[in-house]
């Protein structure tokens, strides 16, 4: 295989080649990146999704606005999660902002629905017209049709346009990975 393939090689000008030293090749400091990685500011949501016959809720971290016109956002989801499957069927996700009060909600979503099916039992939700179900006690939420998806790793980016949007309380903070107490493990 070329070296240039393999990534042991530099471009420099004029579309010439060079191989990289060995300082270039050096691997990453595991620590710095966590460290670096774990600087990153996230706020934290409730992700809804389903229909009458099969629902579900996660809490996402890994979300975000990538675009005002059109209003599309992206989630990640993981691969082995009970809603990914779900979103894929029903098209439709929906974006529950959780406010600063809410951690021990955004702590109970945040398990697996296979270890904690029961994590469901409590939630207050209503449906938007559509039929994906949104929490009735988030700060806001925002429904999205999903435009396509992405492989990523151990999960799978889901992007979704904004199709209808509420406000139902201004007078709270939004909760963030920070204010939670909430680490990634890797």
């Amino acid at each position: 295989m070329c070296q240039r393939a393999r990534g042991l090689c530099v471009k420099l000008c004029a579309g010439r080649w060079r191989q990289r030293s060995e300082s270039e090749r050096t691997t990453m400091d595991e620590a710095a990146k966590k460290e670096a990685l774990r600087l990153f500011t996230y706020g934290l949501y409730a992700v809804t999704t389903g229909d009458d016959a099969e629902w579900s809720a996660f809490t996402a971290n890994w979300l975000g606005q990538v675009s005002f016109d059109p209003p599309l956002v992206a989630v990640s989801v993981e691969n082995t999660s009970h809603s990914l499957p779900i979103v894929r069927r029903t098209r439709r996700f929906a974006v529950n902002v959780y406010s600063a009060g809410q951690r021990e909600l955004a702590g109970l979503l945040g398990k697996s629905y296979a270890k904690h099916p029961q994590k469901l039992d409590e939630l207050r939700v209503e449906r938007t017209a559509a039929g994906c179900p949104v929490l009735v006690d988030a700060l806001a939420w925002v429904e999205c049709a999903v435009e396509g998806e992405l492989p990523a790793g151990d999960s799978t980016l889901v992007l979704g346009r904004v199709v209808e949007a509420r406000v139902l309380r201004r007078d709270e903070e939004p909760l963030t990975m920070r204010a939670a107490g909430f680490r990634h493990a890797g």
